[in-house]
């Protein structure tokens, strides 16, 4: 068994022991490894929607400022170690194994035992340690006050990117409810980013950044104008320059307004990062699974919308790009997702649409899914091999010659590119 192997097989171990909430467990072991976490300057992002965006664009800033910025994001979306990127690039297997099998036996030690995602943040926190990262961008999982990330004591920013109903079985009904917990991460005098728009949401934040005595910052709105959208990127103007940003969905603007206003404080807070710093890193970040195109003849588009929000959005780049051309879609989500809202979200979009079934313990039945798009009157088909379903879409969309657009979880994104590539 290679030292990779084995750092699977051990994380495979870990995730028998389920997803619990509560910092118990990451507290004792990040003494035990001795607070890693607080040995490096730290961006905390906590929010429904775009959190790897952002933390995508932020990484890509610093590294053209010439910090050596690591970022640790969830889910993995090729593999388990693209979930650890320094400077943009996924760590090797080789750095990655050894930070796993070098504190495995810390966990083991402990009464009670860390879960799977427990240990890989405190593997994140090691590694940008050891690999002397100047700063780390780090993604909550979910929700924010019993995230196992909100073991940072000071970070140079926390970062709520918006609230909108999402693992309510977790966090809560109502946005109050779940916007308390993304609150969590504000930290006593560390100033506070919110880039969302929900009034409730914003009263929660505002009280929690009050008792903090935390500043609270907003979106550079007001600089930003001539938005400019389409199947090469975004483009805009901020303070007098043009902005270029490669990546889709027309979403990305307010995770560029919110990267330039999370940029601002950081520099407020004495990192050097100049306006072509900023302009370059914008114009090279890179992020998968977000409107992404992976064809062109016909389109082929993978958007890891999975939730309300962020399926509201897609529909929205869908009439953006497309404008009246029905499209294929190919659909798979888990099975707590409010997925009945989507046929009259995408339905007036759609021309057909596949129903697959991701490979995860979480995932909604395929032809559960179908049935909640024909009952409104939307040709549908499911497919429970996600395979199977992606030949059958594709097929169907070089046929009509429309674009293919695959959304929900991205949980799918390997085994959808996989069977991309194969056709």
């Amino acid at each position: 068994m290679t030292a990779y192997e084995e750092a699977l097989a051990y994380l495979q171990k870990a995730a028998q022991r389920g997803s619990v909430l509560g910092l118990e467990r990451i507290s004792a072991l990040t003494e035990l490894l001795g607070q890693p976490q607080d040995s490096i300057k730290t961006v905390h992002i906590s929010g429904t929607n775009g959190k790897g965006s952002l933390g995508a664009m932020l990484c890509s800033v610093l590294k053209s400022a010439g910090y050596r910025a690591g970022s640790f994001s969830s889910p993995a979306i090729t593999s388990v170690t693209d979930s650890f990127r320094i400077g943009g690039e996924t760590v090797s297997d080789e750095k990655f194994s050894q930070v796993i099998l070098d504190i495995a036996p810390m966990c083991e030690s402990m009464d009670e035992k860390p879960t799977e995602f427990e240990v890989l943040t405190a593997a994140a926190f090691e590694l940008f340690r050891r690999e002397k990262c100047d700063i780390a961008v780090i993604e909550c999982g979910m929700g924010g006050d019993l995230d196992s990330t909100n073991v940072i004591s000071l970070p140079l920013l926390s970062v709520i990117t918006n609230v909108q109903l999402d693992h309510c079985g977790f966090l809560g009904s109502t946005v109050a409810e779940i916007a308390s917990h993304k609150a969590g991460i504000i930290k006593k005098g560390r100033p506070v980013f919110f880039g969302g728009s929900d009034e409730t949401a914003l009263a929660v934040i505002k009280e929690a950044a009050l008792k903090s005595d935390s500043e609270l910052y907003s979106p550079p709105w007001d600089d930003i104008s001539s938005a400019s959208f389409d199947l090469s990127g975004l483009s805009f103007n901020y303070r007098g320059m043009r902005f270029e940003l490669p990546l889709l969905g027309t979403y990305q603007l307010t995770n560029a307004a919110n990267a330039l206003g999370c940029i601002e404080i950081l520099k407020n807070c004495g990192l050097d990062i100049p306006y072509r710093a900023v302009k370059d890193g914008l114009a090279n970040v890179k992020w998968r699974g977000r409107f992404e195109v992976l064809r062109t003849e016909p389109y082929v588009i993978f958007d890891g919308s999975h939730n309300p929000d962020g399926i509201r959005f897609a529909a929205d780049s869908i009439r953006r790009y497309f404008g009246s051309t029905r499209v294929a879609l190919l659909i798979g989500v888990m099975a707590d997702k409010e997925y009945s809202l989507y046929t009259d979200m995408l339905g007036e979009l759609t021309d057909v649409v596949f129903t697959v079934t991701p490979d995860n313990p979480r995932a909604l039945d395929s032809n559960v899914l179908a049935q909640s798009f024909s009952e409104k009157g939307i040709p549908s088909c499911a497919f429970h091999e996600l395979e199977t379903g992606v030949r059958e879409a594709y097929k169907y969309a070089q046929k009509k010659n429309i674009p293919l657009i695959a959304l929900g979880s991205l949980y799918m994104y390997r085994e959808f590119t996989e069977a991309l590539g194969k056709i």
